[in-house]
């Protein structure tokens, strides 16, 4: 469990785009807004990065590994794209891995 949680931690501190492997790039952060056609991903440094999803596009939820459904906003995911080879600038999610978000405690009612 420490473990995990350190590797989350040391992702989502890591640069917002990541080195790419091949032709790939990876985004870091929070989800912000999220549609059959795009996600948008809040970075470690504040910025807001848009992804297109398609319908190859994978979904993976952490500790439910088979599971399809994208994530919801306020999510973290770390996403696997591609740059379009039409227009460079625009990517495309491959892989979106993601944990949900850790929900507010309870306040006591007195």
């Amino acid at each position: 469990m420490v473990r995990s949680a350190i590797i989350a931690l040391t992702l989502l501190v890591a640069a917002a785009t990541a080195s790419a492997h091949g032709s790939g790039q990876h985004v870091l952060g929070t989800v912000t807004a999220i549609d059959a056609t795009h996600i948008e991903v809040k970075t470690p440094k504040g910025a807001t990065v848009s992804v297109a999803l398609t319908k190859q596009t994978r979904f993976k939820a952490k500790g439910n590994p088979k599971s399809t459904e994208p994530p919801s906003v306020g999510d973290r995911v770390v996403i696997e794209a591609t740059k379009d080879e039409k227009d460079k600038k625009t990517l495309i999610a491959t892989d979106v891995h993601y944990s949900a978000a850790k929900s507010a405690p309870a306040a006591s009612g007195q």
